[in-house]
């Protein structure tokens, strides 16, 4: 193949990426910018805290659960379709949200932004999964940093919107605007050709070990491999669903979310501040940790990346009381968890192969729903209990044991399979002499 043509093929990929990157920051204030929103509808309506926090649930469930058919969807018919869809959907519900006038509402409105954002969600990470075979991490982690980093430039704004015009005008004119966003990029998406992924392929670093053959969803759901990756998904997953969730009821909680707290020279309140740098962080970290594991391989990255996620959240919880502190070690731990959308969708496709990509990385992504269905305990925990000492100590625990996982558990039993792998594909093709 000429120069020419792999050059262009080349640019073609980097903008599809692109693309995929741009969808991604419009959906990130459907999971990301939802902190805001929980103590002005508990005002409006009076309705209890946890019973609000379901609606969160509901959307993360919704977002990823339903992620392996839209997957099926994508791998059969193209991105394009799959997020065009996604985007009304989008739209659609924060519309229903800025005229929910009961709890049932704000569930249906939660579930419909969910479907909408899976759609784009999955459909994103897979593409890039598909279109980089030779850089996993990195693509996989520059599109979930787009829906990491996605909101931190309308975290004022959105906040300014809804304390000048209320909850409801923020739901209504973001929600339109994103939804826009979203369905005129669609037009734009598409996968590689297979002679494309071929090209691409050959360039594949030998630090990482690929899978010499593609496994179908069944088959992948019938190797231990697939089911470690989704325990230590789940356990990572919870405590970070917390603090995003809970991010501004624990700032309230602890008293700090309008103190005053000054760094690199800018004054904000805590909860504003926190919130920015956050998502700055957890979009930062999915590339950054995406590209240290295309060098020194996803598990050895994973253990890194969890143990620092467990130690912050146990620090926050001793130290978090400071505004100063608050701000500080919510970004740690922000920082340190959002590189699990980059390292499990790679490992997936490491593992499993580049053809049913999109639909393999979807069914592991489910892990992050099953996490969701925690978050509303968290609020009766801390009922029960009287502070959220009890719910961050069980996050640090959960995330200090994936971390030692990693490496004792994970490691071996991928390279097992992948040996396991090989030697089925040499004796096939040996056969087949």
């Amino acid at each position: 193949m000429s120069t020419a043509v792999t050059s262009s093929m080349n640019k073609t990929r980097w903008l599809q990426l692109l693309f995929g990157v741009i969808c991604m920051c419009m959906i990130a204030n459907m999971q990301y910018g939802w902190t805001f929103f929980v103590n002005p509808i508990q005002e409006r309506h009076g309705w209890d805290r946890a019973a609000i926090q379901v609606a969160f649930s509901i959307f993360i469930v919704t977002e990823t659960w339903l992620v392996p058919v839209e997957g099926w969807f994508v791998d059969k018919y193209g991105p394009r379709v799959v997020v065009l869809f996604g985007g009304i959907m989008c739209g659609l519900a924060w519309v229903l949200n800025a005229y929910a006038m009961s709890l049932t509402v704000l569930y249906i409105a939660a579930a419909v932004g969910g479907i909408g954002a899976g759609a784009v969600y999955g459909t994103c990470v897979g593409n890039s999964l598909k279109w980089f075979p030779d850089r996993r991490g990195l693509a996989a982690g520059i599109t979930a940093a787009g829906f990491g980093a996605g909101s931190a430039l309308t975290v004022i704004p959105i906040q300014n919107m809804i304390k000048g015009q209320g909850y409801e005008a923020a739901f209504f004119y973001f929600g339109i605007g994103q939804g826009i966003v979203i369905t005129v990029l669609s037009l734009f998406l598409m996968a590689p050709k297979k002679e494309q992924i071929a090209q691409f392929a050959v360039n594949v670093a030998t630090k990482v070990a690929q899978s010499a053959r593609d496994f179908s969803p069944k088959e992948m759901l019938s190797t231990p491999l697939f089911w470690v990756m989704y325990a230590m998904f789940v356990m990572m997953a919870a405590g970070g669903l917390m603090a995003t969730a809970q991010l501004g009821p624990i700032a309230k909680d602890f008293g700090i979310s309008e103190a005053p707290v000054t760094l690199i020279g800018i004054t904000l309140p805590a909860l504003t501040f926190a919130a920015a740098i956050d998502r700055v962080l957890n979009g930062l970290t999915r590339p950054f940790f995406g590209w240290v594991s295309d060098q020194i391989g996803r598990e050895n990255t994973m253990f890194l990346a969890f143990a620092i996620e467990g130690v912050g959240i146990y620090a926050l919880s001793v130290l978090g009381h400071n505004p100063f502190m608050f701000v500080i070690l919510t970004g740690l731990v922000f920082f340190a968890w959002g590189e699990i959308y980059s390292l499990f969708p790679a490992m997936c496709g490491d593992a499993f192969g580049t053809r049913f990509a999109t639909t393999n990385a979807g069914l592991l992504y489910t892990a992050k729903g099953t996490a969701a269905i925690i978050v509303p305990f968290t609020s009766i925990i801390t009922t029960m209990t009287g502070n959220w000492q009890a719910v961050f100590l069980s996050a640090a625990a959960l995330n200090i044991i994936a971390a030692v996982m990693a490496i004792v558990v994970l490691k071996p039993l991928r390279q097992a399979h992948g040996k396991r792998t090989a030697q089925a594909a040499s004796t096939s093709a040996m056969a087949a002499e």
